[in-house]
């Protein structure tokens, strides 16, 4: 069962809020469409200490750090993330056909060891837990839900909340409804399907947030920055480009941090020429809590 997450801050922390400063600002057009590439060929999915989880059109391949092959595993679509947890690996993928759920295909939970099959489930998004243990989550129709799954892929616990996995000694989800008005928000999910919920968001469909040190989440919402501490408060730290909900649609937002440098993108779609894209840019310092 998932621990609950520990709402005050961490012992030696320090007080105050993140602060950003803005050191540049980009504008440029672009052709096709920069937009983040969901993964990298020929790069692993996963790993974990000499392992590599690879994956292609109908086959996922564990391969270690000589480069030898320790087992292949065929599958009914494209593998596209996958998560390690003691001894299991969960595999999400997409369909090859068009579905009545788009291209959502089956995820599979495999046995790290020799790529024996222990279950095949259904979620769009996933994330390891302690213990061999995995969240999978699924939004559109009626469902809106994450489930926890065991090391054997029995159904533990679920929650009517999915978006966006921050683990860390509890569960946090920067949620994404895909709805207008959004319900969205950043919540914390506690055992037996307990829903705490934190600020709302605007944006129906942020991009991935960042995690700072602290437990901090950074969230790109409607082109402003904010951040989200382990207690769920909630601070703007800068309006950047700040775009109408409804808009939302014609933006793809990106966060990437280096160090102390935090790089913001947002990929503008034209309204009238959808093969013409505007691509707006920040780097920002990250200042932290005094």
């Amino acid at each position: 069962m998932v621990r609950p997450e520990e709402n005050g801050r961490p012992p030696g922390a320090a007080s105050g809020a993140w602060r950003v400063t803005v050191l540049k600002q980009e504008r440029r057009k672009a052709a096709p469409s920069p937009y983040e590439a969901s993964h990298r060929q020929g790069q692993p999915l996963a790993h974990r200490d000499d392992l590599r989880v690879h994956g292609t059109a109908g086959k996922i391949s564990c391969i270690d750090a000589s480069g030898r092959t320790r087992w292949t595993t065929p599958c009914s679509g494209k593998p596209n993330a996958a998560h390690i947890s003691r001894g299991r690996v969960l595999v999400t993928t997409d369909s090859l056909a068009y579905t009545a759920w788009g291209n959502l295909g089956p995820a599979l939970l495999l046995d790290l060891a020799d790529g024996t099959l222990i279950t095949e489930l259904r979620g769009e998004r996933g994330a390891a837990l302690g213990g061999g243990r995995f969240l999978l989550g699924l939004e559109g129709y009626d469902a809106f839900d994450t489930w926890e799954y065991d090391r054997d892929g029995t159904l533990v616990d679920s929650w009517r909340s999915y978006g966006h996995y921050v683990i860390g000694t509890g569960i946090r989800v920067v949620e994404t409804d895909r709805r207008l008005p959004t319900h969205s928000r950043v919540v914390r999910l506690l055992p037996g399907g307990t829903v705490e919920r934190g600020p709302l968001l605007t944006d129906p469909l942020t991009p991935r947030p960042l995690v700072l040190p602290d437990g901090t989440i950074l969230v790109l919402d409607s082109g402003v920055l904010r951040a989200v501490s382990r207690r769920l408060e909630d601070t703007v730290l800068a309006e950047l480009l700040p775009v109408a909900p409804e808009e939302m649609w014609r933006y793809h937002g990106r966060l990437h941090q280096a160090g102390d440098k935090l790089t913001v993108s947002l990929t503008e779609r034209h309204p009238d020429r959808p093969g013409k894209h505007t691509v707006h840019s920040w780097t920002l310092v990250l200042h932290p809590p005094r």
